[in-house]
């Protein structure tokens, strides 16, 4: 019994050692997509640096896929200067502001499970279904 002890110390210590870089190498929020962060806003920028996690996003992709499809939307006006200060990732969607899509349109937007597009005012907005909150706001791509 005594023996045993440091031999079960030595591969306990080992089984660690050796574990702890392969759990280290992928977190699994990249889901092997890279940062969600470093996926820039329509602008260039990467908005606020907000490390939610969640899909990648193609966003000069979807302005194709809207530039496309400008028939499946009605015009709208900008949203004011301070509501649209409250569209940025990681903060939620406020009340009342977001339109649904038209089925047409949703379904040739890529589909990222567990997250939905919305219309407010000309941007188009990705929000997490479950809390609300905003992952991606194309700004006035829907003018």
């Amino acid at each position: 019994m005594i023996r045993t002890r440091p031999l079960i110390a030595l591969l306990t210590s080992v089984a660690l050692i050796t574990g702890s870089p392969a759990l280290l190498a992928d977190p699994g929020k990249s889901k092997g997509h890279g940062n969600p962060a470093q996926h820039g806003s329509p602008q260039g920028g990467h908005g606020n640096d907000w490390q939610g996690g969640g899909p990648q996003i193609d966003v000069g992709g979807i302005r194709v896929i809207l530039d496309g499809h400008r028939d499946y939307w009605g015009p709208a006006q900008s949203l004011p200067p301070g509501i649209q200060k409250n569209l940025a990732r990681g903060k939620p969607l406020p009340p009342g502001i977001a339109k649904k899509l038209d089925g047409r349109l949703i379904s040739r937007l890529p589909h990222y499970e567990g997250y939905d597009w919305v219309r407010a005012g000309t941007d188009l907005i990705l929000v997490a279904v479950a809390t609300g909150i905003i992952y991606e706001v194309l700004h006035d791509v829907m003018d």
